[in-house]
């Protein structure tokens, strides 16, 4: 048998978190003034970036947030490069709206080898990013993919909502940035090369993430 102070415990704890809930449902989230994605540096070391310009209508389909598509070429290794998309959101609700691996489908690319690989940026705590090898006819490329808020990198779409949501209890903030990014493989390189050419991108890229999504 319950007791009755069982019993209005349970009852208090279902209704703090449905008081919880609402709250989070019905506040206005914070998103403080901050530079825009296109304060991206064009210039990192060893990298020149240009813009890849969106159509009206892709900017349609993807709806509300910030977006940028940019291409970096470098200088120095017989042109490799490093494309670059980022989507900063206002809100978690618009999170799962459209994903990397849904655009490389509707592309025409094949995945043929998925998984993630865990790395750490230096001023920030290791995280891990998805891992795709694509392919389309005789083109290959290595995408990696990850969500950032708040100083914070993860893989898994579950644990971007669930962090968000006490993001928004702790920091009334509840905005993310979806960080993707590509390279072809060139002729004679191997996956774990064209790896190496991504991490060491991202080594100059995540810092400058903070600085537009702090």
């Amino acid at each position: 048998m319950i007791s009755a102070n069982a019993r209005f415990a349970v009852v208090a704890v279902l209704l703090a978190g449905a008081a919880l809930f609402l709250r989070t449902r019905t506040r206005q989230d914070l998103l403080p003034p901050g530079p825009s994605l296109s304060a991206l540096p064009f210039q990192f070391d060893g990298w020149t970036g240009a813009d890849l310009p969106f159509s009206p209508q892709t900017l349609a389909v993807l709806g509300p947030g910030e977006y940028l598509q940019r291409h970096y070429q470098e200088e120095k290794d017989g042109g490799a490069y490093v494309d670059v998309y980022l989507a900063h959101r206002p809100n978690q609700h618009a999170l799962a709206s459209h994903v990397p691996t849904d655009c490389l489908l509707g592309a025409g690319w094949s995945l043929d080898n998925s998984g993630s690989t865990s790395f750490s940026v230096p001023g920030n705590p290791g995280f891990t990013a998805n891992r795709y090898l694509v392919t389309r006819g005789s083109d290959r490329q290595l995408v990696l993919f990850w969500f950032w808020a708040h100083g914070r990198g993860v893989a898994s779409q579950n644990w971007a909502d669930f962090y968000l949501t006490l993001d928004s209890l702790r920091l009334n903030r509840n905005d993310n940035v979806l960080v993707r990014i590509n390279t072809a493989l060139r002729p004679g390189e191997t996956a774990a090369q064209a790896q190496q050419r991504l991490l060491a991108f991202v080594a100059q890229l995540n810092p400058q993430l903070d600085r537009l999504a702090p």
